[in-house]
């Protein structure tokens, strides 16, 4: 964030949730007015592959920490898929040491590498999907001696994917750790519309960063669209209320006349409540 904030030389600029540190893929980044909608993406659905190691146990739950436990194992693909199922739906989880919560204004991960353990609450999560991809991605005949299962998950914010790998091996008796993580969609932004820095950097450098630049509305494109005349543009800017017209009750995106994406707001009774404002104040 810091290399695109002096690049772009821009201020105001935030992200769409943060990664884990040996993470990689897509997180959205919001620039000038856009940040507005950061909040939206942060709490969207997130869409991960991951790497599943069995018969190791660390203390940050990932391939990276210190190892616990150890064991052989011979979990299979049915073993494994049989007990996929318990970590379904609406949970509870039990965040790592290793994270960035914060207890008393100290964060977790602070406390852990002092070798200071304490009680977590559980947070409320939803996984609604969980799909067994294979081994590395392929052939299951391999076997879990053949290298890490892979996981596809949806899940909701403040799912600790690593927390999951470390409660599918504990279900299964043998322990279990993630060995890779990759986020492959982060709300409507998915893996196919993400740049690496080494893209962007040059790009920025050359004047050609708007090749890179998606529109703020774009976030909310399952929502249909209304277009407000002269006259309701001109109230919806002054902050006075305005009517939507005979249209059904349903959240929409705004647009005025010019196409100039105004707000999302929320059509009740031909009323309009604003859940977030767009439009250019002249400040950016």
């Amino acid at each position: 964030m810091a290399k695109l904030r002096g690049a772009l030389k821009i201020k105001r600029i935030g992200h769409g949730g943060t990664l884990d540190p040996m993470a990689t893929g897509v997180l959205p980044v919001f620039i000038g007015r856009a940040t507005r909608a950061a909040e939206f993406c942060e709490n969207a659905e997130k869409e991960y592959i991951a790497g599943l190691r069995l018969g190791i146990v660390t203390d940050t739950q990932d391939i990276t920490g210190n190892i616990l436990h150890e064991c052989g194992t011979s979990i299979t693909a049915v073993e494994l898929s049989a007990v996929i199922p318990r970590f379904l739906g609406a949970q509870k989880q039990i965040p790592p040491m290793y994270s960035a919560i914060k207890r008393e204004g100290i964060k977790l991960y602070e406390l852990a590498r002092r070798g200071v353990e304490v009680p977590r609450s559980a947070r409320d999560i939803i996984i609604p999907e969980i799909e067994l991809l294979g081994v590395n991605g392929g052939d299951y005949s391999l076997g879990v001696n053949g290298g890490d299962y892979s996981l596809r998950v949806a899940c909701s914010k403040g799912t600790y994917i690593r927390t999951l790998c470390h409660d599918i091996g504990a279900a299964l008796g043998c322990g279990g750790t993630m060995s890779s993580l990759r986020r492959t969609r982060a709300g409507s932004f998915t893996i196919d519309m993400a740049h690496t820095l080494d893209d962007i950097l040059p790009a920025v450098a050359s004047g050609n960063i708007d090749k890179y630049i998606i529109p703020i509305d774009s976030i909310f494109s399952k929502y249909p669209a209304v277009t407000l005349n002269g006259e309701q543009t001109r109230k919806c800017k002054s902050g006075m209320p305005i009517s939507a017209g005979n249209i059904p009750d349903n959240t929409y995106r705004f647009y005025g006349p010019d196409d100039e994406f105004l707000l999302l707001g929320e059509v009740v009774g031909c009323e309009t409540r604003i859940i977030k404002r767009f439009y250019c104040s002249g400040q950016g």
